[in-house]
């Protein structure tokens, strides 16, 4: 059985307050191309199909128009929610849809019925937290993500004899974030890649770089587009699988050309608007992110730069005054300090103090509280 995995669309979404639409309907063009050049037999989208849970009327009519392109193929398409979206707003109509050819996931309710397609099963398990587990399993323990996905995937009594495909949406620990996600408390939202053991390959989303989770079947595909400059780097694809009769798998990606790349750029001011600098290149059509290394702020510098870089997103300076400011924070720490780490960071430069095991304590106790919720 080949099968394409795709997750994270994000559609609707705004990046530095710059709508992302016109560049997520081409790739969605360049999705279904490669969705005819290859002709799998299932599409799975593994959540956070919107970027909203209350979508604006441009982001429905994307998805709308996406999904009835798609089930004009030949192909069987899963769908599930993930924590940007409603799970209840977006398996609307689904049982009517069903026939069609595209399958959305219901709301969850303590029992998964899988799909079949070509001999494979194929499994909806959209984002879930504890909260949403307790009441279909009250005489489990269950206080952690961790153990909500293994009481709900227990739940799901998989035939190991047959081949089975999960699609969820989780963060599986030791997985390489990006600044364009949710980030936890103290990672409490970490699921240990063992849960998955049952499943012949698993199609995750949630993270937006795409990786392997310690072996090819636990797999992130990432977004088909760049979120944060913290992906300036990274290669958007779209990632292939093909599953054998004896469950041999194998995963190869193919490369997605976005409309618009997102780029990190810096220098003097004088060096970047010389003509020789950006002359024949595509930054001037790029999303930039421009730092600027002038000791002397210059007048009116977005404006400016914008004649050049038509799709300037931000614009920061390096030099003696912001360093000694500390107003540049390296995305690396912001990645991946917990909420109650980076506040720790803002109250000791506030107060020149630490906080105390005390106010760590109170602290954590409301940062859990409110996420919880």
């Amino acid at each position: 059985m080949k099968f394409i995995h795709l997750s994270d669309l994000h559609i609707g979404k705004r990046v530095n307050e710059m709508s992302m639409l016109e560049d997520q309907e081409h790739i969605l063009r360049e999705i279904l191309n490669i969705i005819d050049e290859e002709s799998p037999d299932a599409v799975m989208i593994a959540g956070d199909v919107y970027d909203k849970s209350i979508p604006t009327t441009e982001a429905v009519e994307l998805l709308d128009s996406f999904l009835y392109r798609l089930s004009k193929r030949e192909t069987e398409v899963f769908i599930i929610s993930g924590n940007h979206d409603s799970s209840e707003r977006l398996a609307f109509g689904s049982r009517l849809i069903d026939r069609s050819g595209i399958h959305i996931s219901p709301v969850y309710r303590g029992e998964v019925t899988p799909f079949t397609v070509k001999g494979v099963n194929i499994w909806l398990l959209p984002f879930i937290k504890p909260a949403h587990v307790r009441p279909y399993f009250p005489d489990e323990k269950i206080n952690s993500y961790n153990d909500a996905l293994l009481v709900a995937v227990e739940g799901m009594h998989i035939d190991t004899e047959q081949r089975n495909i999960l699609v969820t949406h989780q963060f599986v620990t030791g997985s390489s974030r990006t600044e364009s996600e949710d980030i936890s408390v103290g990672g409490t939202d970490n699921i240990d890649a063992e849960v998955f053991d049952d499943f012949d390959y698993v199609a995750l989303g949630h993270i937006h770089r795409p990786q392997n989770c310690g072996s090819k079947k636990i797999r992130y595909c990432g977004t088909p587009l760049k979120y944060s400059f913290s992906e300036a780097n990274d290669q958007k694809s779209v990632t292939v699988g093909e599953l054998s009769e004896n469950g041999e798998l194998t995963i190869r990606t193919v490369p997605l050309t976005p409309l618009h790349d997102m780029v990190e750029i810096r220098g003097a001011y004088d060096e970047l608007t010389a003509k020789s600098y950006y002359d024949g290149a595509s930054l001037q059509e790029d999303y930039v992110y421009i730092t600027l290394t002038d000791e002397e702020d210059i007048p009116d510098a977005v404006g400016k730069l914008r004649t050049i870089y038509h799709n300037l997103m931000k614009l920061d300076y390096d030099n003696r005054r912001t360093r000694a400011n500390g107003e540049l924070l390296p995305e690396a720490q912001v990645e991946t300090k917990s909420p109650l780490e980076l506040f720790g960071d803002f109250y000791r430069t506030q107060n020149g103090q630490e906080l105390t095991e005390e106010q760590q304590a109170y602290l954590q106790n409301i940062i859990e509280s409110v996420w919880e919720d």
